[in-house]
């Protein structure tokens, strides 16, 4: 059984991994990478092969002699039978050994003067070179023929390995190891007996058959390197995987396993395999991340909802209570009684938050878009805020010949309100908050402006972030939420909102609206 040993667990779809594995059957077989092709015991299994070719010429050659007395005409062609029959069962050194030594045996015991590598009759020169010529000739193309079949034989057995290769790269299952399953299908698959991958992205190795921290170190490097390296301790030839031309790893496979056009659909294969398996795990971390947010809006929906129901109630008692006369209340209760009904409001407020924002990042809200003057919007949204506004000074500015915008009047208000209530709590009481209108760009450009302390470069990225508070505002009430759902608001318009600041200087937003189309025919 082969031993897998991975340094490090799991890590990273084929749009079509027939492709990949056909482009092998368009190259011949290339000359095999690795060591020499003659090992010693090859060698010795060919020095006996050649010996067999000759001693079957020499066994013709007796009995010719001694048994059956032919003229030599007859001779040749026995001779060259022979070199064919030898030619097609051997190889290409078999048949030259057998085509040179039937040359010399058929001088030597066939041609005038016989005994003698000498030719008396010129004509039987031309004899002799023809038979040379014709039995080199034939076994070099019998041998060539065998070759070829053994070279499509073997080329079909590895399209064959890299189909099946490819088909279980595809049932790879994302829950276990990935490098683990891919060392373990070309393993079995292809029938190497020792691969090793490496894959940079999760620095996770895994080898089988392969032993020792060498082996691991020339991964690394040939991933760092992105070269072909070769590595004579183990027999094995180390290559890096690329995708999109960068290295994303690399793979050990045993010398001469596999062809190069073999190799390269291998390498091909695996960088697919391990790609396919940084898609799916992405996906599934997106879906996990969308399904955790829509609980999340779920759940912070229903708990909001829950709140409203007690809030309407302390809401209508304190209301009650503060429109009594105020003989029935000592001053002090009224004062508690206001302390409460101030706070609900407050309540009411943070959960209305709550319930937009659930609302938002759960895509369960709509637009209910509709045609309105930009100044009655704001002045909407200043009546709403009538109790904030009362006792601060407001710089209206927006003038009432501008076009008509297409929005949904309720939740532009609703940013308004979020904006200018971020204005009042960042500006002093004694300064005013300026909200003014103008066209720019083809759009109806709405700015509030505070005369606070204004903000530095780097938190203003941030202001719009939920639940995002300044370092240096910490003291001042408010859950972070407005100003991110304002933006929220802006973007399913299809427009955005935006700050400008100074330290010292106050706080500019900017809100985008879209033109009516029949402002645009006016």
């Amino acid at each position: 059984m082969t031993a897998f040993h991975c340094s490090m667990p799991t890590l990273r779809e084929a749009k079509d991994t027939d492709a990949i594995v056909t482009s092998a059957l368009s190259a011949r077989r290339p000359e095999r990478t690795g060591l020499p092709i003659l090992l010693p015991r090859q060698s010795a299994i060919l020095l006996l092969r050649i010996c067999a070719a000759l001693a079957l010429i020499g066994a013709i050659t007796l009995v010719l002699i001694r048994c059956v007395p032919i003229n030599a005409p007859t001779v040749g062609f026995l001779y060259l039978v022979a070199v064919l029959l030898i030619a097609t069962k051997g190889g290409i050194a078999e048949s030259t050994a057998a085509s040179i030594a039937a040359m010399l045996c058929f001088n030597f015991f066939f041609l005038p003067p016989v005994g003698a590598l000498t030719i008396a009759d010129p004509q039987n020169w031309v004899a002799l070179f023809a038979f040379l010529a014709t039995s080199l000739t034939a076994s070099q193309l019998s041998a060539r023929e065998k070759r070829r079949a053994l070279e499509a034989e073997a080329g079909k057995n590895e399209i064959e390995r890299l189909y099946a290769l490819s088909r279980a790269l595809l049932l790879t299952d994302p829950a276990q190891p990935i490098a683990t399953q891919i060392v373990q299908h070309i393993a079995q698959t292809c029938a190497c007996p020792a691969v090793a991958l490496y894959v940079a992205d999760g620095v996770e190795t895994c080898m089988a058959g392969f032993s020792g921290c060498g082996m691991e170190a020339k991964l690394r490097e040939s991933a760092a390197r992105s070269a072909q390296l070769r590595d004579l301790e183990h027999a094995a030839i180390i290559t890096p995987v690329r995708l999109g031309g960068e290295p994303i790893g690399s793979i050990a496979v045993c010398a001469g396993i596999f062809s190069d056009a073999a190799l390269n659909s291998l390498l091909n294969l695996v960088a697919i395999a391990l790609e396919r398996a940084a898609s799916q795990r992405a996906v599934t971390r997106a879906e996990v991340a969308r399904q955790s947010e829509e609980l999340k809006s779920t759940m912070l929906d229903a708990i909001a909802h829950e709140f409203k129901t007690p809030l309407t109630s302390i809401k209508a008692v304190t209301t009650d209570l503060l429109s009594s006369s105020p003989s029935e209340l000592n001053p002090h209760h009224q004062e508690l009684i206001t302390i409460v009904d101030e706070s609900a409001d407050r309540l009411a407020r943070l959960v209305t938050d709550a319930i937009q924002l659930a609302r938002i990042e759960g895509g369960t809200f709509g637009l209910n878009l509709g045609d309105y003057f930009p100044g009655s919007l704001v002045t909407s949204a200043l009546r709403r805020m009538k109790s904030q506004t009362q006792e601060r000074q407001i710089a209206l500015s927006v003038p009432d010949d501008l076009p008509m915008v297409r929005v949904d009047s309720d939740l532009i208000r609703l940013v308004i309100t979020h904006v200018l209530d971020n204005a009042l709590k960042y500006s002093p009481p004694d300064r005013p908050i300026g909200i003014s209108g103008r066209l720019a760009d083809g759009k109806v450009l709405l700015e509030i402006e505070d005369h606070g302390e204004g903000l530095p470069e780097d938190e203003q990225a941030h202001v719009f972030e939920k639940f995002y508070r300044s370092k240096n505002r910490q003291h001042i009430q408010g859950t972070g939420l407005g100003l991110s759902i304002a933006r929220e608001i802006m973007r399913a318009h299809g427009e955005d909102i935006w700050l400008s600041s100074n330290p010292g200087k106050g706080s500019h937003f900017f809100l985008s609206l879209p033109i009516a189309r029949e402002s645009f025919a006016a």
